[in-house]
């Protein structure tokens, strides 16, 4: 009777389990899956910690993505250094300069004079030399501008622009598609005709007169952007030409979205023939919640999919509009812009493209398993299986 009794409450335990198994909604299941994956949690992780870096590391450690240093442009990552000054001249300001360059200027004998007292002033022929603990990480550009601070800058610009632009052509792309896939007939005819179109325009000369017609709305929201303050603290008030950058956000949004409405449209189609949608207009419901409730969930797997393509896509998008000179403004800097200049001086300088090729490569492959993962993921099939 015991034995029987175990059995009966063992089979009673799993009906409860299969039947709060059978109760989670789609959101609570796609959480489920997407944790057993562990190259989309790797991914997401990689992004995490990436944007957080790019937020936080700057400030932390004091780092400037402006600040030029002559002396030590095109410097080698981990380059000695040490810190001259001109006696004769009291209004000129310390400049940083490599060992290396002692070493030439003066001889051997003297740099190694400086690295022997360090902490100690050495004068050198009318120039007094300190040992500096100033360490680039990543080297310099042709400026002699830290790489780490501009890739960690141009992290926060690129993946801005790649984020907003995508969410807008997100936004724009998926409510045009649904519509259109849903409604059908002559009103689908003249919206993807619409697309069409838009298609033919030339993406550049869009761009091109976006930004001339805006271009005093532009520089009014670039001053009032960087005279923004929130609690005395003003975030904005060191980037210049924050203003051409949410012009970017719209120009970018709103042609990417051309491609996801087509995605979006041809997903809804095959869907709103399904059993459980003719079961919700035979039940009443209007056509908005029939497409934001019933078509939209189950049409997120592409979505989100070719979403996190477009994020790298806009990126390149915004470096090539950067290369034209239709993009970020000096000195501020984009991974595109970053790739663009170590590209040209690849076999001189090769960590100018090393470092932020290797951090734009890795994003890419991180955005890329963290899509193919929420694809699988967020597939209603996949989860009845």
């Amino acid at each position: 009777m015991l034995r029987v009794s175990e059995k009966k409450l063992q089979t009673v335990a799993d009906s409860a389990s299969a039947a709060l198994e059978e109760g989670r909604s789609l959101w609570a299941d796609a959480w489920a899956r997407l944790r057993k994956n562990r190259m989309a949690v790797a991914g997401g992780v990689f992004l995490a910690v990436l944007a957080l870096c790019c937020i936080v590391l700057p400030s932390a450690l004091g780092l400037s993505y402006e600040e030029q240093n002559l002396q030590v442009g095109s410097s080698a990552p981990f380059t000695e250094l040490a810190v001259m000054t001109r006696p004769d001249r009291p209004s000129a300001y310390p400049e940083l300069i490599t060992m290396k360059r002692v070493e030439e200027d003066f001889g051997a004998g003297e740099a190694e004079r400086v690295r022997m007292r360090a902490g100690e002033r050495v004068e050198i022929d009318g120039r007094v030399f300190t040992g500096s603990d100033k360490v680039f990480v990543f080297g310099t550009d042709m400026n002699g501008r830290d790489l780490l601070a501009r890739v960690l800058l141009g992290g926060r610009i690129s993946l801005m622009i790649g984020l907003v632009a995508s969410l807008v052509a997100l936004l724009i792309g998926v409510t045009w598609g649904a519509v259109a896939g849903y409604a059908g007939g002559k009103t689908d005819l003249v919206m993807m005709r619409i697309v069409d179109i838009m298609y033919a325009l030339p993406f550049t000369i869009f761009v091109i007169l976006l930004l001339v017609f805006l271009k005093e709305p532009m520089n009014d929201l670039d001053a009032w952007l960087r005279g923004f303050s929130v609690f005395g603290a003003h975030p904005f008030a060191r980037l210049q030409g924050i203003g051409k950058i949410f012009v970017l956000f719209a120009a970018i949004g709103a042609v990417e979205w051309l491609t996801m409405a087509r995605i979006v449209r041809g997903q809804v189609l095959s869907v709103k023939k399904m059993e459980y949608i003719e079961a919700a207009r035979s039940l009443g419901y209007g056509s908005g919640r029939i497409i934001w409730r019933h078509i939209v969930p189950n049409v997120l797997g592409p979505v989100i999919v070719f979403t996190t393509l477009t994020i790298p896509a806009v990126i390149l998008l915004e470096s090539f509009l950067s290369f034209l000179g239709l993009g970020v403004d000096a000195p501020m800097c984009s991974w595109g812009t970053l790739i663009k200049d170590g590209a040209e001086k690849m076999e001189e300088f090769p960590w100018l493209l090393l470092f932020p090729g290797t951090i734009f490569s890795l994003t890419l492959l991180s955005l890329n398993f963290l899509g193919d993962g929420l694809r699988d993921a967020l597939d209603v099939r996949a989860s009845k299986d």
